[in-house]
């Protein structure tokens, strides 16, 4: 596995944005028939191909949504209520979601890439990137904003794009 050359990866993004979100557009209003089932498998693939921690563009450049659950168990692990925590590190988006107020990730260690919260990060944290969170038609407008991020998410739809062709 080889780190990730952002370099590399912000070229490859634009040169096949337009393309691979015609793909995810298609995808999520006619999905392959297998795609379901293969998604998992592409996954497994990707993770042997991409390495987080080489990373941390999730961390660096986007922001979890803080749920309830979120809040408490967070909160509890600095001794802080939830008001405290959220009043200091949150703040609401337009949607009225909880997200944290600075970027990157105040829980990101610049060092190393690592999580300082990992065990009990929130759970939008814990799912990301949502490959095969779900069905393809539930989390392809996912994909559509997490591969100008996320190297793990653009190899995935490019791996899909091989397997499925263009869908025109």
């Amino acid at each position: 596995m080889l780190p990730v050359n952002f370099r590399s990866f912000a070229k490859k993004l634009s040169i096949h944005r337009k393309s691979f979100r015609q793909f995810l557009n298609r995808s999520e209003k006619t999905p392959p028939r297998s795609i379901d089932k293969l998604t998992p498998q592409i996954e497994k693939e990707v993770w042997q191909e991409v390495d987080c921690l080489s990373c941390a563009n999730c961390c660096k450049k986007m922001t979890p949504t803080f749920t309830k659950q979120d809040l408490k168990r967070i909160s509890a692990h600095f001794d802080q209520t939830p008001d405290e925590f959220r009043k200091k590190w949150l703040q609401k988006d337009k949607n009225k979601d909880l997200i944290n107020k600075n970027q990157p990730c105040q829980f990101l260690n610049a060092k190393d890439n690592k999580c300082s919260i990992y065990s009990i990060r929130p759970a939008d944290c814990a799912g990301f990137p949502h490959l095969s969170k779900k069905k393809w038609t539930e989390y392809a407008h996912v994909h559509k904003q997490n591969i100008d991020y996320c190297p793990a998410t653009y190899k995935m739809v490019e791996k899909m794009i091989v397997k499925f062709g263009d869908l025109k």
